[in-house]
């Protein structure tokens, strides 16, 4: 059976507000069953019932309340949105801090893709899409663990695609650049040394702007379709060019 059978199920992590609520929408508008998921659970709720889907608090920083909640279900597509970010030198961090942002970033990605990926083997389908950064390809200044954390899920999602392509199973990552969401604003609200850095953020672009959330979901959102059945292992840049260079 593959997911034409019946109407696809999702789940999208990180999903009361910014990216993962501009895919959570996309999504439901195609009509997908979609689970809304976030630390917030408040949040979650409150995106869920405007575009018709479901919702749940969930931490995907702890593995058995993530395969509490995911691995009862089975689900076609999964989205790794959940992130956070901590600017600031490296110099300047804590193995503290360090720890958090892997926490989410990298072990959250891990935890959620275990939880989903039985069913997603037993039904010889699935869809899963981790959204990365740019960061992790191309480094970024004050963001340095947040860059390592960002690159591991890529090489992740690579070895995840090559044990599971025999499944039916793709895996991919989106890599958005500087886009206008929650975290962004948190640069702005850092001071002069953040709006420096996003100065420079949207100079590394070629379009010389930030990204909408909802041109990350289109990304995200082909990588879930069924029509992206041959595109695996693969890393999709929507980044106004930022991978480019000077």
């Amino acid at each position: 059976m593959t997911a034409s059978a019946t109407r696809r199920r999702a789940v999208v992590t990180g999903a009361a507000r910014g990216i993962g609520a501009a895919v959570a929408a996309r999504l439901a508008k195609d009509g997908v069953d979609v689970l809304v998921t976030d630390l917030d659970g408040a949040a979650a709720a409150r995106t869920a019932a405007a575009i018709g889907a479901r919702s749940a608090p969930l931490d995907v920083t702890d593995p058995d309340a993530v395969q509490e909640l995911l691995g009862a279900g089975t689900y076609d597509i999964l989205v790794n949105n959940a992130g956070c970010d901590d600017f600031g030198w490296f110099t300047e961090t804590t193995p503290q801090r360090w720890r958090h942002v892997l926490a989410v970033n990298v072990e959250g990605v891990l935890a959620c893709t275990r939880a989903v990926l039985p069913a997603m083997q037993q039904a010889r389908y699935g869809r899963i899409v981790t959204v990365t950064s740019e960061a992790g390809r191309i480094g970024s200044k004050g963001n340095a663990v947040y860059a390592a954390a960002k690159a591991a899920v890529i090489g992740f999602g690579k070895s995840i695609a090559r044990e599971n392509a025999r499944y039916g199973i793709t895996v991919n990552c989106v890599a958005p650049g500087p886009t206008e969401t929650p975290m962004v604003q948190a640069i702005r609200d850092s001071g002069p040394h953040g709006e420096r850095m996003l100065t420079a953020m949207i100079a590394g672009t070629q379009l010389g702007r930030l990204g909408t959330a909802e041109e990350i979901a289109a990304g995200v959102c082909f990588l879930a379709s069924p029509e992206a059945s041959y595109v695996t292992a693969e890393t999709l840049g929507v980044s106004g060019g930022m991978g480019l260079g000077g």
